[in-house]
């Protein structure tokens, strides 16, 4: 049910385990110092997945796997700059206008803060998206602190285009 607002929140997450040989893309940007990356079936992007996810939740159309499975051959090694820009056609064709999105990564590396702004400059030029990251360790903890992962956690707000 859509508030009478006409507002909606989505939560998004995404994990991807860290192995040796793959590329590291994080936030729609490419860490060629990094000599591990996220495995999975498209990029293992967890920032730009994570923001799909939240995207499809507050639109009420399902979630990241229920829109971009593994079954689909046509998502296989897809960069997250391609689902982030499907997921908005989506939402946008589905009556809503992303008013925000924001989005927590949360690992030991890489190091986010200095390419920060390059990756919210990218998301907006690139999607006409107001978007806010952050980035935090988990203090050596879980799998993120062992450095065997990567997460992140998004929110979207979106209005019902009148």
């Amino acid at each position: 049910m859509t508030h009478p607002s006409g507002l909606r929140t989505g939560l998004g997450t995404d994990v991807h385990r860290l192995v040796a040989g793959r590329p590291m893309h994080l936030a729609g940007l490419h860490w060629p110092e990094e000599e591990v990356g996220p495995e999975g079936h498209s990029d293992g992007d967890v920032v730009l997945h994570a923001i799909c996810d939240a995207l499809f939740s507050a639109s009420g159309l399902g979630d990241l796997g229920s829109n971009f499975g593994t079954s689909e051959p046509r998502w296989a090694g897809a960069p997250g700059d391609e689902l982030l820009a499907e997921a908005l056609r989506r939402v946008r064709a589905a009556g809503w206008d992303v008013v925000n999105v924001a989005c927590q990564l949360v690992g030991n590396r890489p190091r986010f803060a200095a390419r920060r702004a390059e990756a919210e400059q990218g998301l907006r030029e690139r999607h006409d998206l107001d978007v806010s990251l952050t980035a935090t360790t988990t203090d050596g903890l879980g799998l993120t602190g062992r450095g065997e992962g990567l997460a992140a956690l998004a929110t979207a707000l979106l209005a019902r285009r009148a």
